[in-house]
């Protein structure tokens, strides 16, 4: 069985280095919103600036570093990433402890660990598909994205004890070591790494910085996946710092049930990943994209009703919870499509332009969510944001737009080959992975 095959040593340095840096993350789930308004008094236009102005300076820094990623070594790559966030989030304790920390502060770092962050993950893409077997895609995805869901659903409560136990930025100095931890188990990843092969011409010229965009928006597919996870993404993000303002200041929650109520949801995301190959061999990855695509927008109006208590709590996790397990269902199908879809010359452009894109909407729809939320209400830019979400799925791709798919395992039309075409099958299907090059 595929989901149980061994993936390779190689693999599991890359899955322990992921693993270790989403657990500090876990930690650090919303601590520069919460260090805004606890430490710095911030209002709601500040605390959505802080989480929009700064994602979206990383996304301009970003930008040329994406050929610059692509024409490397992606291990070496991944290494400087880790150390670039290490030493910014390092900062910030330092900067609280002498009595410097200040609003400018938080957006500079804020910057830099996004566009690090989309270098690190534009190279960990194309380091995967290079690790594992095209078979093994989907269940390598998965791998991580359950990897990345447990560590929310752990890290935060523990986050929110720690900051009420240590101070604000307690949960920020763990975020900061677990990226060097990171980097130390990408070191120890031995297996050699060739260098990509160039054309001749300069990395660094202007086409190169948008050959991402042009593969993404000249495939039918990946256009539609590309603009229908944008907008979902962006609103589902643009609501964070929205409850963060309307959960501690305005009804009164204390910081272990904020985290509690983003923590408790994310055991659904180990529902949804694991789930993923079996939903996708039983209904194929069409019906994946179009019904679980759909069923991750329908949820987030729910928020617009959270109430003060116990209620308002069990509102909060159980909306979350729905659209978690559906996302985290939906993701690694997604990713797997993308990397299957992604000659091997354009991953890391590829990956950085998606990475981009997703990044600028979240920028622009938290901005525009914090200045309505600030004339209006953060309950009132929660429901627009519920309201907007419901129209995603008229993006979603339709069937001849993923014809490419395999069929679903039983399908009446997918009978058995006679053992001749199944070997020469394989050789075919060898051939063209050989063509097609290995590489997320």
């Amino acid at each position: 069985m595929v989901g149980r095959r061994p993936l390779g040593r190689e693999f599991g340095w890359l899955w322990a280095a992921y693993a270790v840096s989403a657990y500090g993350s876990g930690l650090g789930f919303g601590a520069f919103p919460l260090i805004a308004v606890v430490v710095l008094h911030a209002g709601p236009a500040e605390v959505s600036a802080l989480s929009a102005v700064g994602p979206a300076m990383g996304v301009l820094i970003a930008v040329p570093l994406a050929p610059w990623v692509e024409f490397r070594r992606k291990r070496p790559v991944m290494i400087a990433m880790d150390l670039t966030r290490f030493a910014a989030m390092a900062t910030i304790p330092v900067a609280y402890a002498f009595g410097w920390l200040g609003f400018v502060q938080l957006l500079v770092v804020s910057a830099v660990v996004a566009a690090a962050k989309i270098a690190f993950n534009a190279a960990a893409g194309a380091c995967l598909k290079g690790l594992v077997r095209p078979d093994d895609l989907l269940v390598a995805n998965a791998r991580l994205e359950s990897t990345n869901w447990s560590s929310i659903a752990v890290g935060p409560p523990l986050g929110g004890a720690a900051i009420g136990l240590f101070g604000p930025v307690t949960t920020v100095v763990a975020d900061a070591l677990s990226y060097l931890f990171s980097a130390l188990g990408i070191t120890a990843m031995r297996g050699r790494e060739e260098a990509p092969r160039t054309t001749g011409k300069s990395p660094a010229r202007a086409g190169a910085l948008f050959d991402g965009w042009r593969h993404i928006m000249g495939h039918p597919g990946l256009r539609a996946l590309y603009l229908n996870n944008m907008l979902v993404g962006g609103l589902i993000m643009a609501t964070e710092p929205l409850l963060a303002v309307l959960l501690l200041r305005q009804l009164g929650f204390p910081p272990w049930q904020y985290g509690l109520a983003f923590a408790a949801p994310c055991l659904g995301g180990l529902i949804g990943s694991r789930l993923a190959r079996r939903v996708v061999a039983r209904y194929g990855r069409h019906a994946v994209f179009r019904t679980v695509g759909t069923l991750r927008a329908i949820w987030l109006i729910g928020l617009a009703f959270v109430r003060p208590g116990v209620v308002g709590l069990v509102t909060v996790i159980a909306v979350e919870l729905a659209i978690i397990i559906n996302m985290s269902l939906y993701t690694p199908v997604l990713a797997t499509y993308r990397l299957e879809h992604t000659p091997k010359h354009l991953l890391a452009r590829t990956l950085s332009a998606w990475s981009i894109g997703q990044q600028a909407a979240i920028a622009v729809l938290t901005a525009l969510g914090g200045l309505l939320a600030d004339a209006t209400g953060p309950r009132t830019a929660l429901t627009v944001a519920g309201l907007l979400i419901l129209a995603t799925p008229l993006l979603l791709p339709r069937h001849d737009h993923v014809a490419t798919e395999p069929e679903p395992v039983g399908s009446p039309s997918r009978r058995p080959a006679p053992p001749d075409d199944q070997r020469l099958r394989a050789v075919v299907d060898r051939a063209n992975v050989a063509r097609r090059g290995t590489g997320w």
